[in-house]
């Protein structure tokens, strides 16, 4: 499985390594990637996603998994995230009209 961050696709970047006497030597920067577990308050189920933990700051900021998936794009998200936000889309429709 690649080093990617699923939802933010933040990956492995490449530098180099120098040193004092200026040689230089390729080197890989790895992201923080951890294995966590999001609930969604909307499906009222959780998911398990291998994510940057910046990422996780990211969720935390806007309100959650379900304010993450709702402010990202479709292009950007999984083909799994994508049925996940379609049916949290749905959801929330047929909460609308019940609570008007």
């Amino acid at each position: 499985m690649a080093r990617r961050c699923v939802l933010t696709g933040k990956g492995v970047l490449v530098g180099n390594n120098v040193s004092h006497a200026n040689n230089k030597t390729k080197r890989r920067y790895l992201p923080n990637l951890q294995s966590r577990r999001l609930f969604s308050e909307g499906l009222g189920e959780t998911v398990r996603l291998k994510i940057a933990l910046n990422t996780l700051r990211t969720i935390d900021k806007q309100g959650g998994l379900d304010g993450f998936l709702m402010s990202s794009k479709e292009r950007d998200l999984p083909a799994d995230l994508r049925r996940m936000k379609k049916r949290l889309e749905e959801r929330q429709a047929e909460a609308a009209p019940a609570g008007s």
